[in-house]
């Protein structure tokens, strides 16, 4: 059986989310800079504002940054314009309504969307990443080889998948 091209999109964009993470690190910007290499669409001051959810926020364990990182993305294709706060379209809305089911992608099938839970469920435990012994045991027990790397792969394909399905972002559409 044949791939379609939807799917081999889904399996480019976690493989680079995947290797993003694993030569590079950032969880957030691993996933952001995978859909903005895949679509063209993500500025680089989107990218760059991204650099501080990695680990969960400045690496202390909330909001998981491959989460945050595949929200940005949602948000960036529709979210509301600065200049246009009041929103009389309700992108705010239809933008949060996506960004729920990123999350709940995340809950099925980590359990939780906060960093420090995924750990528990990958690891075993949760690391306090900003003490530098606990992130090279959080290193050595693989994070940056297959378990930190395929959660950032599997958010850049949930998000790709709610793009594509909502018509946010068509395939050879750059």
């Amino acid at each position: 059986m044949s791939l379609t091209e939807r799917d081999k999109l889904l399996q480019e964009v976690y493989d680079m989310a995947y290797d993003y993470e694993k030569k590079y690190g950032g969880c957030s910007q691993a996933v952001l800079g995978a859909i903005k290499t895949i679509t063209g669409k993500i500025s680089d001051e989107e990218y760059k504002a991204a650099t501080g959810l990695a680990g969960g926020i400045g690496l202390k364990g909330y909001a998981c940054g491959a989460l945050t990182g595949g929200t940005m993305a949602i948000s960036s294709f529709l979210g509301r314009e600065y200049n246009n706060m009041a929103d009389p379209e309700g992108k705010k809305a239809q933008t949060f309504k996506l960004a729920r089911r990123l999350a709940d992608k995340f809950e099925e099938y980590y359990g939780s969307g906060k960093c420090s839970e995924i750990n528990k469920e990958l690891f075993g435990k949760s690391f306090r990443l900003w003490i530098r012994e606990e992130y090279e045991e959080f290193d050595s027990m693989g994070a940056h080889e297959d378990k930190c790397t395929s959660v950032c792969g599997n958010s850049a394909r949930w998000t790709m998948e709610i793009l594509l399905d909502e018509g946010l972002y068509e395939i050879n559409n750059k």
